[in-house]
């Protein structure tokens, strides 16, 4: 198994430079890809702040790449999860990290909107620090 770099990921899915993407393209013909969470947070956070990317466009782009028989997640359910919470609002970064603390009673924050975003979501609560 190979695992990725969020670079490879854009290229593949952007197609911005041909020579990169035709690269990106072979890695992902291999047997089977592995895909870091951090990858996953930084490549959401490339494509919607440098092309500009809906949260909608994010999450239809990479839950295709997901779908690919080929590619592993460290926890496909958790990753899934985040992305639903995602799409009803919540900043992605913050969603990774609730989803990712589903074995603990509490998440402390000092970010408000966190918080209220986050509220009732889980039986991981998120609360003000």
């Amino acid at each position: 198994m190979i695992a990725i770099d969020t670079n490879v990921i854009v290229r593949f899915l952007t197609h911005d430079d041909e020579q990169q993407f035709k690269k990106a393209y072979s890695l992902f013909k291999r047997p089977a890809v592995f895909i870091p969470d951090s990858v996953i947070q930084e490549t959401e956070w490339v494509l919607r702040y440098a092309y500009e990317f809906s949260a909608e466009e994010v999450c239809d782009a990479l839950s295709g790449l997901f779908g690919l028989k080929n590619v592993r997640l460290s926890n496909p359910v958790l990753i899934a999860q985040a992305f639903e919470w995602h799409q009803q609002g919540m900043d992605f970064s913050d969603a990774m990290h609730l989803s990712q603390c589903q074995n603990c009673e509490s998440l402390f924050t000092f970010d408000k909107s966190f918080r209220a975003k986050g509220r009732n979501l889980s039986h991981c609560s998120v609360n003000l620090a």
